[in-house]
């Protein structure tokens, strides 16, 4: 594709500005519009990056900020509501180096890609709310809600789980899918837990999901994963104030074996509750001109441990079907012919372990003891290995690459 090509990249999260980078890098020019008025310092907890996710920075060049900013977690032990040890399993693999998974404050992620794309001179606009997009002869032009407009070779949705271009791209596509859960989480100091730093520990709770990990200097990140049926409107549970929720999880956790009680009782500021949602399957990726990518068009569960990993390998994928192919029709068909079928695979998986995770009295026997049966048997199967071992090679052309 010619190189003069310029992308409009609505959303500046993790898959906007590893876009305008990855763009960048195929010579392919490109701005960042991002809804919010200021950088999203201090949204979010955090996450974990694969280390297929760590490999796809790799081709960036843009791994060592973000390893610099998190620590190694690439094992986690599942426990049962007494205790008992259900199973462990990896978060990725170990990369030549030794690099594996890590785990970052999101807030932190966004902030080192954030600086890295602005370092690399890329032109990112804030206060950028899309409301329109169409296809003008052999351009797309963007609407935005502060009443200006931009044209653009092409533009990509990377604007997240309620993302406006997936509905423009189209109007009928569904809405994401609520998986169930609610979610909230918190850090904390001076609360003595058993377990080494850099390794998870998740506990099947009586009534909820809970999971933590002790980082290099010490401080403990938890999460909670509440079982709630009916799917909450927007913004109601994010209305409610922290430290009633700190009540709540009290509550659930009391019956539970284990520290969760503790860390909770002892956090400072719980960050504020918020749904699950997922996006399994969305028909149209793409419409002309218009592209969606990252959680926009494939959104897991958080259980993946993939949401971000994925929307970086999305990046590099559909740099270099651009750089490779003809034009934009093309490379965008083909990008979604090779990312389709494994983001996919990773989003059915994580649905089928959510649902275990708000299992019934029935349920949670059954689950506890087939989970050693099950656990081993994943440990080291084919498809689990599929996903960690997932490595893009930036010299192999995109026509050529499986």
């Amino acid at each position: 594709m010619r190189r003069t090509s310029t992308a409009l990249i609505i959303g500046g999260g993790i898959a906007g500005t590893a876009t305008a980078m990855a763009l960048q890098k195929a010579g392919v020019d490109s701005v960042v519009y991002e809804a919010h008025p200021s950088a999203a310092d201090g949204i979010g907890a955090f996450l974990t990056l694969a280390s297929n996710g760590v490999d796809a920075l790799r081709v960036l060049g843009a791994d060592g900020p973000v390893l610099q900013a998190g620590f190694s977690t690439p094992r986690i032990t599942l426990r049962s509501s007494t205790g008992k040890r259900l199973g462990e399993s990896r978060t990725g693999q170990s990369l030549p180096d030794g690099t594996t998974s890590q785990t970052v404050k999101r807030a932190d992620l966004y902030r080192v890609l954030y600086e890295e794309a602005a370092g690399r001179g890329l032109r990112i606009e804030h206060g950028k709310s899309l409301i329109a997009a169409e296809e003008v002869g052999n351009h797309v032009r963007a609407v935005f809600a502060d009443g200006s407009e931009a044209v653009g070779d092409m533009l990509i949705g990377c604007d997240g789980v309620h993302s406006t271009v997936r509905r423009i791209i189209d109007p009928t596509a569904p809405a994401p899918t609520y998986s169930g859960l609610i979610t909230n989480g918190g850090y904390v100091r001076g609360v003595p837990v058993d377990t080494e730093q850099g390794s998870y520990e998740m506990v099947f709770g009586r009534r909820a999901f809970f999971g933590y990990a002790k980082a290099p200097d010490g401080e403990v990140w938890w999460f909670a994963n509440v079982p709630r049926r009916t799917e909450p409107a927007r913004g109601e549970i994010e209305a409610i104030d922290p430290d009633e929720w700190r009540g709540r999880l009290l509550d659930l956790f009391a019956e539970d074996a284990g520290p969760a009680a503790s860390l909770v009782q002892a956090t400072p500021a719980p960050t504020r509750m918020s749904p699950i949602h997922a996006m399994p399957h969305l028909p149209n990726w793409h419409r002309g001109r218009m592209l969606a990518i990252g959680d926009a068009a494939h959104a897991p569960s958080p259980t993946s441990g993939q949401g971000a990993s994925l929307s970086i390998e999305d990046a590099v994928v559909l740099a270099k079907c651009i750089r490779d192919l003809p034009n934009t029709q093309a490379a965008f068909t083909r990008f979604e012919e090779m990312r389709r079928p494994r983001v996919e695979r990773i989003i059915k998986w994580a649905r089928r372990v959510n649902n275990s995770k708000a299992a019934g009295p029935v349920g949670r026997v059954i689950r506890d003891a087939m989970m050693p049966v099950i656990m081993k048997i994943v440990a080291n199967s084919r498809a689990t290995n599929g996903i960690y071992d997932y490595h893009i090679d930036w010299d192999v052309l995109s026509g050529a690459w499986p």
